[in-house]
């Protein structure tokens, strides 16, 4: 399949009830800078709601899909599944698109089965977990990201894009 790769990522702002959302496309796993980017809105996002965070992020990852090229595999902040029978941010994005996949989580979830990462020299992993390609996949692919630090390059760049703090 052609097309970059979609990672995506959300800032909430509960008293507006909106988030501000960034989106990158890049080429390959191991490439330094995106080849398309967005920051941009997205209102009447629905209030917190423990185990359906989906519920928030599917608006917002829906509205970036629209916003670049069309992506070959979507990059998500969260889990792909929380658990057995239990479908995650990326299993309700994989329904929604019907593109694999890929989920980094900084934290562990306690019923989510997923594949440890560590990078730079970081003793606290990152947790990867995938639909419509395997974990081991994913979690390589996440171990050739750019950059020397726990988190990848382009990870870091997509959320303060979502925060509004990226340095132009």
């Amino acid at each position: 399949m052609s097309g970059p790769i979609l990672a995506v990522d959300a800032q909430y702002d509960d008293a507006r009830g909106t988030a501000r959302v960034g989106a990158l496309w890049f080429a390959d796993w191991p490439d330094p800078d995106p080849c398309h980017e967005a920051a941009f809105e997205v209102d009447a996002i629905a209030p917190y709601e423990p185990g359906h965070f989906y519920l928030r992020e599917l608006p917002c990852i829906e509205e970036a899909l629209t916003r670049g090229p069309p992506a070959r595999l979507v990059l998500v902040d969260g889990y792909v599944d929380l658990g057995p029978a239990r479908p995650g941010l990326g299993r309700h994005v994989h329904a929604l698109c019907g593109l694999p996949v890929v989920g980094v989580a900084k934290s562990r979830f306690h019923d989510a089965e997923a594949i440890e990462v560590l990078r730079g020299g970081s003793s606290r992993p990152l947790y990867v977990t995938a639909v419509g390609l395997t974990s081991s996949a994913a979690a390589d692919a996440l171990r050739h990201m750019h950059g020397p630090y726990r988190m990848p390059t382009l990870l870091k760049r997509v959320d303060q894009l979502a925060r509004g703090t990226l340095d132009r």
